[in-house]
């Protein structure tokens, strides 16, 4: 016996939770503070974390506030105008915004962590770039949510 077809959207999707943001941040920041032994061991140099790494992860929080300001605009004054697929595409996108910013924020926070108190050549610019490099991913994280956020919708209660 085969089911009858569905005739429209059946469930809902919830957001993204901030438990899951903070176990993927603290993943992240474990692998990002192992980066630096790991990477000696086997290279006998740790990687350099310079200005496009901050400068980059800040470019996305900003097209990823923009889109989200956007979207939540064109939604307020004429719903009509989002298609409901391209609507989960940017909720979709604001998702794994999120998703990544917290692995990348962790990993770069992580990475700043193992050079604290370092003697060692370029330890400070290091912690700099590093730090600001999470500082940024942080905000590409609250971007991300605030695009999902901004494909929220209400449900029709007239079609129940």
């Amino acid at each position: 016996m085969t089911e009858p077809p569905r005739e429209g959207p059946t469930g809902t999707i919830r957001p993204v939770s901030p438990v899951v943001l903070v176990l993927l941040a603290l993943g992240g920041l474990v692998l990002g503070w192992l980066l630096r032994p790991v990477s000696v061991e086997l290279r006998g140099v740790a990687p350099v974390v310079t200005w496009p790494q901050p400068t980059l992860l800040a470019f996305v929080a900003v097209a990823l506030g923009r889109f989200a300001w956007d979207t939540r605009r064109t939604l307020k004054r004429r719903p009509d105008l989002l298609e409901p697929h391209r609507a989960v595409n940017r909720l979709a996108f604001g998702r794994a915004a999120s998703y990544v910013g917290s692995v990348a924020g962790g990993g770069y926070a992580g990475y700043a962590l193992a050079w604290l108190g370092s003697r060692g050549p370029l330890a400070g610019d290091r912690v700099l770039w590093s730090g600001l490099a999470a500082l940024a991913a942080v905000a590409v994280v609250a971007c991300g949510v605030l695009l999902e956020r901004a494909c929220r919708v209400r449900l029709d209660d007239s079609s129940s």
